[in-house]
Formats: structure tokens, C-alpha cells, sequence
């Protein structure tokens, strides 16, 4: 949990071009776009089946409630002030916005687990959807979302909320024998061997996206950064390094620069042997993501 507040303040040291604010909590309806409504109120009331609260990972406390909430709240305000929606503050679309934390994949409908109680990036995805349709209209075509998941687990909780649904797309770039261990059945996952380097990832990547194109054309991309995969990672069993990571954030981001599509993304997971590890991987994702942020600008 620390890597959170060292971010923070990394971010704050070194990027002071980053603007930052408090991340909203999102409301039962707007969880209620991707979850049930007995899973949150269970989550609201702490009523949660035993079982079911040890598969999160987390003991259940008010204020593990309140940080969820705000973890899905953070992913759908990066996704509207990417997109310039109203109530994101800006005057146009900023292309680029992120969440400090999120990345949350793991929780589908009806049920959390590794360490996801709400799944942002499905919210949010659902939450786009509909406020892009009400700004727009029938004159514009619905938004299309393209989900980029490169945490080193799979995302299986997203997988299962997305799979009958053509209008997002789903992308997962993992590791194969790593949590969880049954895989749910994305648009597209590329399984990766133990100890997979920079090379073999980015090659691995460059046809994940190759073939996202061929088959999807997403009018936002929601992207999950994950440290996992570093070498130095405590549950990743890959071995990308710090260049490495940071070769892949620039060609995700260059490939939605490309094409004009706005961009959120989430930190998802990171499990580094040292804790600064993990911080200066998510820190050099937001050194590659300011950079083009002001491609945008221009």
C-alpha cells in the first residue's frame, strides 16, 4: 500500500507539470454499470460471505469501502477529462489523464479478488459509454473502448464483465502461469513464459496491437500500466526491465497518439522486492505519458 503515497510525493518531486486533484468516489449507480447490485451493497454493508471477503484479500473496514470507491471514481475522472466530457474541468479533451491507483481487473460483476473489490477500468469504460452518448447523440457514433491490460495477471474479472459485449474491447498481454490460475477468455490474451524479457515482450506487444487494429477501432483506450512485470517484482516471474517497461509504455502511448484516440490509464499492480522499484516504474510510465500529453497540447 505504500507505493501509493511514494508515487505521490515522486510525482510531485520531479513532474511538477503533473496536475493532481482528490479522486472522487464513485456512487452506487455508477458502480452499478459493471457490478450487481447485492455485490455492492454487500461491499457498502460489509455483509460479504466470509469466503467471499478472504478472496479480495483485504479485511473488510469502512474505510477499504471508501478507498475503492475512490479508486473506481479516480479511473472515470482520468477517462473524462481524456475524452473533455463535461464535468471534467476542461475546456476541450486533454487526450491523456491518469489514476494514481486502479487497475483493479480482478473484480468482475458479482465478485471481488486479488486484492480488486470494484473494477475502475469496467466502470468507467460503461460510465464513458453512456455520458458520451447523452453529450452526443444519435448523430455520433457510439464510443467505442478498448481495454489495454499489460498488469502481468490477466484481467480476468474485466474479461467476464466485457464478453458478451462487442462494443469494448478487451486486451490482455499476461503472464501464463501466474494468477489466476482459470483464465476467463478476453477478445485477445497473449500468454507469456516465465521469465519473458524486454525483447520477447515488445514483440509480443507490437502484434497484441497489430491485431487490436485489424479488428477494433475504440474511440477511448483505458490502459493498465503494471509494474508487475519488472524483473524485480516479488509475483511477476518476468523479467523486463526498467527500459524495457518503459519502451512499452511509449509504444502504447504512441500507438493512441497515432490515431487521435484519448488515453486514461491506471497503475495497476506492482509487488517490487524494493518498494522504489516499483514507484520508479509507475514514475517513468507518467515521464513517458507527460510527454506526449503535450503532443496534445500543441
Amino acid at each position: 500500500m505504500a507505493k501509493y503515497g511514494r508515487l505521490r510525493e515522486r510525482v510531485a518531486q520531479t513532474l511538477p507539470q503533473v496536475q493532481t486533484q482528490v479522486a472522487p468516489a464513485a456512487s452506487d449507480g455508477e458502480l452499478a454499470l459493471a457490478h450487481t447490485p447485492a455485490y455492492i451493497e454487500a461491499i457498502k454493508t460489509g455483509s460479504l460471505p466470509a469466503a467471499a471477503q478472504r478472496e479480495i484479500g483485504f479485511p473488510w473496514t469502512p474505510e477499504m469501502v471508501e478507498r475503492s470507491r475512490r479508486s473506481a471514481g479516480a479511473t472515470v475522472a482520468a477517462a473524462r477529462v481524456a475524452l473533455g466530457l463535461p464535468g471534467s474541468g476542461q475546456d476541450r479533451p486533454q487526450g491523456l489523464a491518469a489514476n494514481m491507483a486502479g487497475g483493479t481487473h480482478h473484480a468482475s460483476a458479482g465478485q471481488g479478488g486479488g486484492f480488486c473489490v470494484f473494477n475502475d477500468a469496467a466502470v468507467a469504460a460503461r460510465l464513458m459509454q453512456a455520458e458520451w452518448a447523452r453529450q452526443h447523440g444519435p448523430q455520433r457514433p457510439a464510443l467505442k473502448v478498448a481495454v489495454v491490460d499489460l498488469d502481468v495477471h490477466q484481467g480476468n474479472g474485466t474479461a467476464r464483465i466485457f464478453q458478451d459485449d462487442p462494443s469494448v474491447f478487451t486486451l490482455s498481454l499476461h503472464g501464463q502461469k501466474n494468477f489466476p490460475f482459470r483464465k476467463e477468455a478476453s477478445d485477445l490474451d497473449i500468454d507469456l513464459p516465465d521469465g519473458c524479457g524486454d525483447s520477447a515482450y515488445l514483440e509480443a506487444l507490437e502484434r497484441a496491437l497489430e491485431e487490436l487494429e485489424r479488428c477494433f477501432e475504440p474511440g477511448l483506450v483505458i490502459y493498465l500500466a503494471g509494474a508487475d512485470p519488472h524483473e524485480g517484482d516479488r509475483l511477476g516471474r518476468l523479467s523486463l526491465s526498467f527500459d524495457g517497461l518503459e519502451a512499452r509504455d511509449r509504444r502504447v502511448f504512441d500507438w493512441a497518439w497515432q490515431r487521435r484516440v484519448p488515453l486514461a490509464f491506471a497503475m495497476a499492480g506492482g509487488y517490487g522486492k524494493e518498494i522504489e522499484d516499483t514507484v520508479q516504474v509507475q514514475l517513468n510510465t507518467f515521464k513517458v505519458a507527460l510527454d506526449y500529453w503535450a503532443r496534445w497540447q500543441r
